[in-house]
C-alpha cells in the first residue's frame, strides 16, 4: 500500500405504534399518496423552518461564508465508532478521528495514520505510523494507542466493528514507529478493516462509546449536544495533513426529510443526505442546488429474528422462504420506491468485491397461503419493528407489507422507533419481542466477506453476550465464513465466499431485501465533495465559495 487518502403508492390504513407514544390509527379506507404526504410535509417543515429552525442558524438565518452546515437525517450520538456508525457518520467521524487506513473513493484501502501497511507472513503484518503524527493537542501518536484501541473495540459489548473481525490481531512493537499485527490465523484483509478503528490517546479510551477525547483528524469538537445530535467543529490548528479549506463546521440533525429540504432550497443548510425519491425529484435541476450519486454499499433488509424457540413458526426456514413469496418485491421497487433500489440477489450487495449471486425474491402469494397451510401454520401474527430513517421511505415500505402480508392471511403489527431511542436492546434480545427487523447493513471495506463476516459468522459465545446479528448462530454457515475470511489465495477466498453465500441464502434470513443508491443534496456554493459508496466524503475535501 503506497497510496495516501486525499484530498403505490398507497399508504395502507393500518395501525403504527411508536416507541414514545400509543397505538394510532390512520382513519380507516385511506388512500393517500407518497407525494401528497411529502406536500403537507414541506408545509410543515416550512413553518419548522421559519420558526425553531431558523432559531439555529445565524443572524440572517443563513451558515456564515466560512461555515459549512450538514444536516443529517439520523441522529449522530457519537463520534465514536464503537457502538452507532450509520453510513452518513462516517463523514463527521473520520473528520474528528482516523485509522490507520481508510476506505478510498474506489473501496480500495488506503493509508493515513500509518505509512507503511504490509502483509509479511500468513499470520503477520507489518505497520509504520507516519512520522510526526500529532493529536489535535500537539501530543504524538503512540503504538500503545493502536494497541489500546484494538482492546477497547473488543471489549465493548454490543460492538459494532468487534463483528467484522474473524480475530483481533496482537501489537508487537518494533521500534517508536514500527510494529507487528500478529494473528494466529491469517487475515488477509487486515488492512481494509483497521480503517474502522478509530485511534484516540490510550489514556483515554475505554470499553464504551467515547463522548469526548482527542482526534488527530482536520477539524476538532467546539461544542455538542448528544441529545440534539448537534455538533460544532473548527478547524484543528495541529492537523498533520494539508488544511482545510473550511473553517467550521455545523452538524445537525433534522428528523423529518421535509425539513430537510426546506432548509437546503432556503440555503440555511448547505448538504442533506440520503434523499427519498420524491425529494430528488424536488431538487433536480433546482437553481443554486446540485445532486450527488454513487453505487451503494449498503444492503436493506426485512430481516427475520433469529431467537425465535424451537417449535415457532419462524425457527423453520419453510416457513420464512413462503413468508417471502408474499412480498411483491417489484411493486416496491416500482411503486414505493420509485426504481431508486434494485432488489437483492444475493445476500450482500452486487457492488462488493467478493460477491456473489445467489438467487432471486419471487412473489406468489397463493404458493405463499398454501406453503403455511401445509405447515400448519394458522393465526400468524408477526410484530414488524424499525428505527425512523433507517432507509429511504421506510414508513411506505413497512405500511406495504401490511398489506401483502395480509393478502395471504398473516396479521402485522408495525411499532417505529424514534432516533436515539432503545432500538438496540429490542434487537438484542433484551426489551421486547419481535419477529422482523426493518434494517440496513454496509459493509464499510467495499468487501462481501466483511458483510458476511458481521452479519452471518455468529457463534453461541457471541450469542451470550448478544453479539451477534438478530441471533443468527448457524454453526454450518459460521465454519464457511470462517474458511474464506483466512483463505490468503483470492481465487480459492472467492471460491470459498461463493460457498458460504449460498449457504445463508438457503437459511433465508431475509423476507426480502434491496440495495439503494447513495444520494446528497447540496447548495452550489460547496464543491469537493466527492461522494464514495460508503455513503460519506472527506470534509477536507470541501471549499465553499465566498
Amino acid at each position: 500500500m503506497e497510496t495516501t487518502f486525499g484530498a403505490a403508492n398507497r399508504q395502507a390504513a393500518v395501525p403504527v405504534q411508536t416507541e414514545r407514544s400509543t397505538m394510532t390509527v390512520l382513519p380507516q379506507g385511506s388512500e393517500i399518496s407518497r407525494r401528497r404526504l411529502l406536500q403537507f410535509g414541506a408545509a410543515a417543515g416550512f413553518l419548522l423552518g421559519t420558526g425553531s429552525l431558523a432559531g439555529c442558524a445565524g443572524p440572517t438565518g443563513l451558515p456564515g461564508p466560512s461555515t459549512l452546515t450538514l444536516a443529517l437525517n439520523r441522529s449522530l450520538v457519537s463520534l465514536d465508532n464503537k457502538l452507532n456508525q450509520f453510513d452518513a457518520a462516517v463523514t463527521v467521524q473520520r473528520s474528528v478521528r482516523q485509522g490507520l487506513t481508510a476506505i478510498g473513493p474506489e473501496t480500495k484501502p488506503v493509508l493515513v495514520l500509518a505509512d507503511r501497511f504490509e502483509m509479511t507472513g500468513p499470520t503477520e503484518w507489518t505497520v509504520r505510523l507516519r512520522e510526526g503524527i500529532r493529536y489535535s493537542d500537539g501530543s504524538p501518536v503512540r503504538i500503545e494507542d493502536v494497541a489500546t484501541a484494538l482492546k477497547m473495540y473488543q471489549q465493548v459489548q454490543g460492538s459494532f466493528v468487534a463483528g467484522f473481525f474473524p480475530e483481533f490481531p496482537a501489537v508487537v512493537p518494533v521500534d517508536d514507529r514500527t510494529f507487528k499485527m500478529v494473528s494466529k490465523k491469517p487475515v488477509p484483509i487486515l488492512d481494509s478493516l483497521m480503517s474502522m478503528i478509530l485511534i484516540t490517546p490510550a489514556a483515554q479510551n475505554k470499553p464504551e462509546e467515547l463522548q469526548d477525547g482527542l482526534g488527530t483528524g482536520p477539524y476538532v469538537v467546539t461544542k455538542f449536544n448528544r441529545g440534539a445530535g448537534t455538533y460544532s467543529l473548527a478547524r484543528n490548528q495541529n492537523y498533520w495533513g494539508p488544511a482545510p479549506q473550511v473553517d467550521n463546521v455545523e452538524v445537525r440533525f433534522l428528523p423529518e426529510e421535509s425539513s430537510r429540504v426546506i432548509a437546503l432550497r432556503s440555503g440555511e443548510v448547505d448538504i442533506i443526505d440520503s434523499i427519498t425519491p420524491d425529494s430528488r425529484e424536488q431538487l433536480a435541476g433546482l437553481p443554486g442546488v446540485e445532486l450527488k450519486e454513487a453505487s451503494s454499499l449498503r444492503l436493506n433488509q426485512i430481516f427475520y429474528n433469529f431467537r425465535k424457540p424451537a417449535g415457532h413458526p419462524l425457527a423453520d426456514v419453510r416457513v420464512r422462504e413462503a413468508l417471502s413469496w408474499a412480498i411483491d418485491g417489484e411493486a416496491l421497487v416500482k411503486d414505493v420506491l420509485v426504481d431508486s433500489v434494485s432488489a437483492a440477489e444475493g445476500v450482500t450487495p452486487a457492488s462488493l468485491t467478493g460477491y456473489h449471486k445467489t438467487g432471486t425474491y419471487t412473489y406468489d402469494p397463493a404458493k405463499a397461503k398454501a406453503r403455511l397451510a401445509e405447515l400448519g401454520v394458522k393465526d400468524l401474527t408477526l410484530k414488524i419493528i424499525w428505527e425512523t430513517g433507517e432507509f429511504a421511505s421506510d414508513t411506505s415500505v413497512m405500511e406495504a407489507l401490511v398489506e401483502m402480508f395480509g393478502a395471504i392471511g398473516v396479521k402485522t403489527e408495525l411499532q417505529q422507533f424514534e432516533p436515539g431511542g432503545n432500538i438496540l436492546a429490542w434487537r438484542q434480545g433484551k426489551q421486547g419481542d419481535w419477529d422482523l427487523l426493518g434494517n440496513g447493513f454496509s459493509s464499510p471495506t467495499g468487501l462481501a466477506i466483511t458483510m458476511m463476516q458481521g452479519m452471518y459468522a455468529g457463534t453461541p459465545e457471541k450469542e451470550k453476550t448478544r453479539d451477534t446479528y438478530q441471533g443468527y448462530v448457524i454453526p454450518e454457515v459460521q465454519a464457511k465464513i470462517q474458511a474464506a475470511s483466512s483463505e490468503v489465495d483470492p481465487a480459492r477466498r472467492q471460491e470459498l465466499m461463493a460457498v458460504a453465500q449460498q449457504a445463508i441464502w438457503d437459511t433465508w434470513p431475509c423476507a426480502w431485501a434491496f440495495v439503494p443508491k447513495s444520494v446528497l443534496a447540496h447548495r452550489d456554493r460547496v464543491s469537493g465533495i466527492n461522494l464514495a459508496p460508503t455513503n460519506s466524503y472527506p470534509l477536507v475535501d470541501a471549499r465553499l465559495e465566498a
